[in-house]
C-alpha cells in the first residue's frame, strides 16, 4: 500500500501548496523515500524556508513564495494542496485533476475500512467518539484528518485491518473524486464563506464524503437539517442510506426517550453522559448507528459513550469559581452552535459573543436571545456589537477584548449562575484560532 503511494510520487513533478503542518507532514514522507526528487513547495510567507533548518540543508527543493505563489500552478503532475489555501479567486479548470490531498491519496492507494465525518458542527465529537468505541472494543483503529493529525504522520503503521477514523473538513473534502466506506454528514449550516464563492459551493465540498461512494458502503445524514436534506437530493450516492431524526420517524430516531435503530430500542437518552443537549444527542446516535453497522457490542458502544469526555472548548466546563460556573464553547463560530449550546445548559446568566465578521447571518442568534433566555450578553467585536444593536429584553455589554468580557462577566454574572463563552463567530483577526481564543479565556476565567 505504501509502496504504491510512494511510486505514484516517484515520476512526477510535485508541488507542495502551503507548508504549515500538513505540508510538512507530505514533505518528510517524500523526502524520507525518495531522497533526491526535485520537490517544489510554495507558501503565501515569504521566505518561509528560512524557519526551516531542514529545507536549508536540502539541495533538491525549490521554494515559491509571496503574494504570487499561486502562479503557474498548471506547470506541476501533482499540487499537494494544505486545506486552509483557498482557490476561491483562480481559474481552477486546467487544474482539477492534478489537485491532490493527504486523504484522498490514503483512499485510493491504502485498502482498508475508512469511516469519514464531515459537518459544520459536531466532526470532532463524533469522530472522536467512533474512534473511543473503536479502541474500547480492541479494534486495530487510528483517528485521522481535520482533528490534527495529518494522514501522512501515521501512513507507516496502518495494517489491512486497520479501521480509519477520518475527520474531514469542507476544504479537505473540496477537491476529493473518492468517499469513505462509511461516511456521515452530522449537518450544513452557512460557515467558511470567505473561503467559497458562494454557501453552496460550501455545501457541495461537503458532499464529495458520500458522493463517490459504491452500494457496498453506508451514508448517515440528519434529516432534520433542510440544508442536508437538500445536498442529498442534488447529488445523490449509490450507498445505503441510514437516516437519523430527533424529530421524526427516520432509521435511527428518537421515541419518547429511547433512540430506536431499525425499530430496536437500543439507547435511553437519560443514561448518565458527559455530552450535553440535543445536538450531542444526535452526534451519539450518529456513534450509535456506526456500532450497529460493524454489528460491534452495544452494552460496550453505549459504556464507551457513558464515559467521553467533552473535547476541549466544546461545552468544555472551566470550573466553579466564586460561585460562578464557566463553560467554554469557543468552537462555536456560527449562531446555531451558540443557540444549542444554551440550550444544552439551560441556565446561562451571562453570554459572551463576538468574533470575525464572515457574512453570516445572525438574525436566528438575534431572535432566540429576544426571547430573554439569557439575561446579560456580553458583545465582542465585530459581530457582536452589530447584535447588541439589535437585543430587548437583557443586558448588553459592549466590549473590545475577551478580557474585558470576562471582567464584566465576574461582576454581572449571579451567584449560582452560569457564564458561557460561545461566540457565534470565526476567532481570525483576534487570535490564531478557536483554540487560543478559548485557552485566553480560561486563563482570563482562572485569573
Amino acid at each position: 500500500m505504501l509502496k504504491d503511494l510512494i511510486n505514484y510520487f516517484e515520476n512526477k513533478k510535485i508541488l507542495i501548496l502551503g507548508f504549515g503542518r500538513e505540508g510538512q507532514s507530505t514533505y518528510k514522507l517524500i523526502r524520507k523515500y525518495l531522497k533526491d526528487k526535485t520537490l517544489y513547495i510554495a507558501d503565501l510567507k515569504d521566505n518561509f524556508q528560512d524557519g526551516y533548518d531542514f529545507l536549508k540543508e536540502d539541495n533538491n527543493a525549490i521554494f515559491i513564495s509571496g503574494e504570487h505563489y499561486l502562479d503557474n500552478l498548471e506547470d506541476y503532475d501533482v499540487i499537494m494542496k494544505s486545506p486552509g489555501i483557498s482557490f476561491k479567486q483562480i481559474d481552477k479548470c486546467k487544474i482539477l485533476d492534478k489537485i491532490k490531498s493527504q486523504l484522498e491519496l490514503l483512499l485510493e492507494f491504502f485498502n482498508v475500512y475508512t469511516i469519514g465525518v464531515t459537518g459544520t458542527k459536531g466532526k470532532s465529537t463524533t469522530s472522536s467518539l467512533i474512534y473511543k468505541v473503536l479502541q474500547d472494543q480492541n479494534v486495530d483503529s487510528i483517528l485521522l484528518g481535520n482533528i490534527g493529525i495529518p494522514v501522512f504522520d501515521f501512513i507507516e503503521t496502518i495494517k489491512e485491518d486497520t479501521k480509519i477514523v477520518l475527520e474531514m473538513s469542507s476544504h479537505q473534502l473540496e477537491f476529493m473524486k473518492l468517499s469513505p466506506n462509511i461516511s456521515i454528514l452530522t449537518n450544513i449550516f452557512p460557515e467558511h464563506l470567505d473561503h467559497y464563492e458562494s454557501f453552496e459551493k460550501y455545501a457541495e465540498a461537503k458532499c464529495n464524503i458520500f458522493k463517490y461512494q459504491n452500494k457496498d458502503d453506508f451514508f448517515i445524514y440528519d434529516i432534520d437539517n433542510e440544508n442536508s436534506v437538500n445536498m442529498v437530493k442534488k447529488v445523490g450516492t449509490d450507498a445505503s442510506i441510514y437516516t437519523v431524526s430527533l424529530k421524526d420517524k427516520a432509521d435511527v430516531y428518537l421515541e419518547f426517550d429511547n433512540v430506536i435503530f431499525e425499530g430496536e430500542k437500543i439507547y435511553n437518552k437519560n443514561m448518565p453522559r458527559n455530552l450535553l443537549g440535543d445536538y450531542n444527542l444526535n452526534n451519539i446516535m450518529y456513534v450509535l448507528a456506526v456500532s450497529e453497522i460493524l454489528k460491534l457490542n452495544l452494552d460496550k458502544t453505549i459504556e464507551s459513550i457513558q464515559n467521553f469526555e467533552t473535547l476541549p472548548h466544546r461545552l468544555e466546563p472551566v470550573g466553579k469559581y466564586n460561585g460562578i460556573s464557566y463553560y467554554d464553547n469557543s468552537i462555536a463560530t456560527i449562531p446555531d452552535a451558540t443557540i444549542e449550546a444554551v440550550k444544552a445548559l439551560k441556565q446561562v446568566d451571562t453570554l459572551i459573543i463576538g468574533g470575525m465578521d464572515r457574512g453570516i447571518d445572525y438574525s436566528s442568534l438575534i431572535e432566540y436571545l429576544n426571547t430573554g433566555v439569557v439575561k446579560n450578553i456580553i458583545c465582542m467585536p465585530t459581530t457582536g456589537h452589530d447584535v447588541a444593536k439589535k437585543l430587548i429584553n437583557q443586558n448588553t455589554y459592549n466590549v473590545e477584548t475577551l478580557e474585558e468580557a470576562v471582567k464584566i462577566a465576574k461582576k454581572v454574572t449571579k451567584e449560582g449562575g452560569i457564564c458561557l463563552l460561545s461566540p457565534a463567530a470565526a476567532s481570525y483577526g483576534f487570535f490564531k484560532n478557536f483554540e487560543e481564543r478559548g485557552d485566553m479565556f480560561q486563563k482570563y476565567v482562572k485569573e
